[in-house]
């Protein structure tokens, strides 16, 4: 803690939520960790009610049931405290900037509380992890083969390169699996409410969602009916095929079926 120079409030926080679009979903947990000035901390965790089910996907993932959360007040019922407690500092968490601060923005937008986060400093740990080990494949062949790489951007080096930062990745990590099996299912990041490769449609509860711009968190039904000419520039547009295709068949009333 001497290291991290503080000048006022410093708020790390980090929230489970019923999915991951801001403008449709909804808080169920969130953890406040204040660090102050003066050496002191104080922490904070309370579960909210989101006021919508929570879908199995998300629970998945948190652990969080409606059970759990159904005698819990709602995010509008602490908003005015909440928005007090944060009205002095600046705020961290870990890849917070993409979804948690525009979460957070939005749930005290539905409550009728003006909070901001524009004047506030936001320090997201993963995009500094990021930057002190960028993800490229030059650094990851420097990292577990301790070489630079000659010819990086050449296939045959790359590909070359690649192999050998698997074998010092299975090296380093007696954890990982050896076989391919393993080692597919260790390095698959497919979300499983995807419907489509790309999450241009996702599961919410058991129906089609739209899951970007401005129609993100619609069902797919619903734009059918009312704004098809959002599906038509969808199909008209630069769109991998099974989006398209999705779309296509939602134009004639016919919608995926989670199995």
């Amino acid at each position: 803690m001497a290291k991290l120079q503080l000048t006022r409030n410093l708020a790390f926080f980090d929230i489970e939520s019923t999915g991951v679009v801001p403008q449709r979903d909804r808080i169920v947990e969130i953890a406040v960790l204040m660090l102050r000035p003066d050496g002191t901390s104080q922490s904070n965790v309370r579960r909210l009610n989101p006021g919508i089910p929570i879908p199995p996907g998300a629970t998945a993932i948190h652990g969080i049931t409606d059970a759990d959360v159904a005698e819990c007040p709602h995010f509008a019922d602490i908003a005015d405290k909440l928005a007090n407690y944060l009205s002095d500092c600046d705020f961290g968490g870990y890849n917070i900037s993409g979804f948690d601060v525009p979460l957070l923005e939005a749930e005290f937008k539905r409550a009728g509380v003006d909070f901001s986060f524009a004047d506030r400093k936001i320090v997201d740990v993963y995009n500094i992890f990021c930057k002190l080990y960028p993800r490229t494949l030059s650094a990851a062949y420097k990292f577990f083969c301790g070489k630079e790489l000659e010819g990086a951007h050449g296939a045959s080096a790359d590909t070359d390169a690649t192999l050998e930062v698997l074998l010092g990745q299975l090296d380093r990590h007696g954890e990982l699996p050896g076989d391919v099996a393993g080692l597919a299912e260790f390095s698959d990041q497919t979300d499983p409410d995807a419907i489509d490769r790309t999450r241009r449609f996702k599961w919410s509860d058991g129906e089609a969602i739209v899951n970007f711009g401005k129609n993100a968190g619609r069902t797919l039904r619903d734009i059918s009916e009312s704004d098809p000419g959002f599906l038509r520039w969808i199909i008209r547009s630069d769109f991998p095929d099974d989006v398209k295709q999705i779309a296509s068949d939602a134009l004639i009333g016919k919608f995926p079926e989670r199995k």
